[in-house]
């Protein structure tokens, strides 16, 4: 099986094209799209998401990765093993926390060499053909290597932030659930939320924050968008109070 993680959205052509390479080089494959609305070009954003959202799939899964500001520059093609789940996609910190979470993780650079390369589009390029290989048991040409630290202060284990809205206005952040506890209040500038297990628990107009199904912390309200109620933004600081 191979699962598909991207900024590329549906309105274009990229997925389909994905698909149609995927469908070329292994025909029987189940191909899954799993989220194609990862914040553009937000590297670290996704890479918190990203963990959160391929927990569910069973050992063997190849999950292709594509938020990839850099395509076309210097930053490596690899291919991770974690946890007996591969990620194939661009060495510029998206698999950070999926390595960094894992209790085992092995890396490996890419080097074979794609008949076709354009310099903007490895996800169709690249990061398909060799997943597709992987799925089919050929191993790609490629070197054990360790990913590359991401530029800048360390990140934290978990990111206090809004990282995306979804189409129900609801702000899903960067933390995991299971590292608060339920009498602990959040903020975001001046909006205070309280904890409650389900929407039911909430008053209508009060937002509040909850454990979503993937594990993290989102901040809703009852039957209504917080993001427009509350003036919540992508971006945003949360902090745990």
């Amino acid at each position: 099986m191979i699962v598909l993680f991207t900024d590329f959205g549906v309105a274009d052509p990229y997925v389909g094209q994905m698909h149609a390479v995927l469908a070329s080089v292994a025909p029987q494959l189940p191909v899954i799209d799993l989220f194609h609305a990862a914040p553009n070009f937000d590297i670290r954003a996704a890479a918190y998401l990203l963990p959160a959202y391929t927990r569910e799939f069973p050992v063997g899964t190849i999950f292709i990765g594509v938020v990839d500001p850099g395509v076309g520059g210097p930053r490596r093609p690899v291919m991770l093993k974690a946890d007996e789940r591969w990620y194939v996609g661009p060495d510029n910190g998206l698999f950070h926390i999926v390595a960094r979470r894992a209790a085992a993780s092995e890396c490996y650079v890419i080097r074979w060499q794609a008949p076709r390369l354009s310099a903007s589009f490895h996800g169709r390029d690249l990061f398909a053909p060799v997943a597709a290989r992987l799925a089919r048991g050929e191993m790609a040409d490629a070197e054990p290597t360790t990913l590359t630290t991401p530029d800048g202060p360390p990140w934290p284990d978990d990111l206090a932030a809004i990282l995306y809205i979804d189409h129900y206005g609801n702000a899903i952040t960067g933390i995991r659930a299971a590292k608060l506890a339920s009498d602990q209040t959040l903020r975001m500038g001046k909006v205070i939320v309280k904890y409650a297990r389900t929407f039911t628990e909430a008053s209508p107009g009060t937002p509040f924050w909850y454990e979503n199904a993937n594990g993290l912390v989102e901040i809703a309200l009852n039957r209504a968008s917080v993001a427009k109620e509350c003036h919540l933004h992508t971006g945003d600081a949360v902090t745990v109070m």
